[in-house]
C-alpha cells in the first residue's frame, strides 16, 4: 500500500482534527505530498500540535465554507487525491449550534466538490461521513448502504445531507469523467489524540488524569466502536483502488466485527480495567439530549468488494488507546508511539493490502 502513495499529491481537509491528523501523519510517512486545509485545531491540547504536523506537511488555515479561499488553495496545489474530513463532528454540539453544523457539514461538502468538479488533476475523492447518516429505527441488525439516509439529530442529518450532495454531484458532473467518488460511513472511532468534549474516550481520559470517576451519559447505548486506524486504512484503500478504476467507487460502511459492538458502559469498563489505578465509572444518564440507543453497521459490501476484515478487536483498540494517553501523560515520544502502532496494525495483513513499515520517529 505505502508504495502507491509515494509522491502522490494529496489534499486533505480537516487535517487539524483527531482523525485528520492521524491520516496526515500516515500519508506523510508513506511519502505523499500532503496539503492540509482546515481551521485551527479545535482543542487544546490537540494531536496536530503535539506531533508538530505543521513541520511535516503543508498546512493551510482556512474554512471549507469559504469557497473562494478553498479554490485558491486547491488550484495552487493541483491534487491527485482528495480526502474530505473537515466537519463539525459532535452530536451534542449539533444541538447547541445547528446552523454552524449544517453550514460546515453541508456547504463544506458542496465547496470541496465544486473544487473537484473544476479540477483537471483529481482522480480520486473520498468523503468521510458517519454511521449516523442512516434513519435510525433502533433495529437489532446492521444498517446497509442501501438503507434510508436520514439522520435524526442536526449533526447526523447534516452528514446525511453531505452524503446526498455527494451522490447528486456524482450523477450530475462525474458520470462521464475519470474521477472516482466514494463516501465512507465510519462507526465510532477511538484512539490516542482525541481531546474533544462530549466523546467517551476523552471523557475517560480526563477523569483518569484528574483522579475522578468517569461520568457516562448513555451507558446502555450500543455503538460500533473501532480504533482510528481501522477506518483510516479503509479510506486509504478505497482511494488507492478507485484511483485507476471507477468500479471501486461508491458508498461503504466501515465498522467493527459484530461481537465488538458494545455498550458505552461496557466500553468504559474495559477502559477502566486497561487503565488500572482503581479507575471507576458511573452513570450520568439523566436530562441528556436524545441520541440513538442502538446503532450497528453491516460491512458486508466492504468485505465483499475489497476482501477486507477488521484487525483490532475492541479490547486491543482500548489497550492501544490507553497506551497513547499514558505516553502523553508521561511526556514521552508520541510520534514513536504512533509509528509503532501503525506498524503493529498493518503488519502481516493478508487482506486488503500489503505490509506497511514506518520508520520510528518519522
Amino acid at each position: 500500500m505505502n508504495n502507491f502513495w509515494k509522491n502522490k499529491k494529496v489534499f486533505l481537509t480537516g487535517h487539524t482534527g483527531f482523525k485528520g491528523a492521524w491520516l496526515a501523519f500516515i500519508l506523510n510517512s508513506f511519502g505523499a505530498k500532503v496539503t492540509g486545509y482546515s481551521l485551527k485545531p479545535p482543542t487544546s491540547p490537540n494531536l496536530f500540535e503535539l506531533i508538530e504536523l505543521d513541520k511535516k506537511i503543508s498546512s493551510i488555515t482556512g474554512d471549507v465554507r469559504n469557497l473562494e479561499n478553498l479554490k485558491i488553495a486547491f488550484e495552487k496545489f493541483q491534487p491527485e487525491i482528495v480526502f474530505h474530513l473537515a466537519a463539525q463532528p459532535i452530536v451534542l454540539e449539533g444541538y447547541k449550534n445547528p446552523v454552524e453544523t449544517y453550514s460546515t457539514n453541508v456547504m463544506g461538502t458542496v465547496n470541496i466538490l465544486e473544487c473537484v468538479r473544476k479540477s483537471t488533476s483529481v482522480k480520486s475523492f473520498v468523503n468521510v461521513t458517519t454511521d449516523k447518516v442512516y434513519r435510525n429505527n433502533e433495529w437489532c441488525y446492521g444498517y446497509r448502504e442501501i438503507d434510508e439516509i436520514n439522520g435524526n439529530d442536526p449533526y447526523s442529518n447534516s452528514k446525511s445531507c453531505s452524503e446526498l450532495v455527494t451522490q447528486c454531484y456524482t450523477r450530475s458532473f462525474f458520470s462521464d469523467r475519470e474521477i472516482s467518488i466514494s463516501t465512507v460511513r465510519a462507526g465510532n472511532v477511538i484512539g490516542g489524540g482525541d481531546f474533544a468534549e462530549f466523546r467517551i474516550i476523552p471523557d475517560c481520559v480526563r477523569a483518569a488524569l484528574s483522579g475522578q470517576s468517569i461520568k457516562v451519559r448513555n451507558p446502555n447505548s450500543i455503538r460500533p466502536y473501532q480504533h482510528v486506524l481501522e477506518p483510516l486504512f479503509v479510506y486509504l484503500m478505497i482511494a488507492e483502488k478507485q484511483f485507476g478504476n471507477k468500479n471501486f467507487s461508491g458508498s461503504y460502511n466501515v465498522g467493527p466485527s459484530d461481537n465488538d459492538n458494545v455498550t458505552t458502559g461496557e466500553l468504559a469498563e474495559i477502559f477502566c480495567k486497561s487503565w488500572g489505578e482503581n479507575l471507576k465509572w458511573e452513570s450520568q444518564s439523566l436530562n441528556q439530549p436524545k441520541e440513538a440507543n442502538f446503532l450497528k453497521l453491516d460491512c458486508a459490501k466492504l468485505k465483499s468488494v475489497f476482501d477486507w476484515t477488521p484487525i483490532w478487536n475492541i479490547q486491543t483498540a482500548i489497550e492501544k488507546t490507553v497506551e497513547w494517553y499514558k505516553i502523553f501523560r508521561d511526556k514521552k515520544n508520541l510520534v514513536e508511539c504512533m509509528s509503532r502502532q501503525i506498524n503493529e496494525r498493518f503488519q502481516n495483513i493478508s487482506r486488503g493490502g500489503g505490509q506497511v513499515t514506518i520508520a520510528l520517529g518519522s
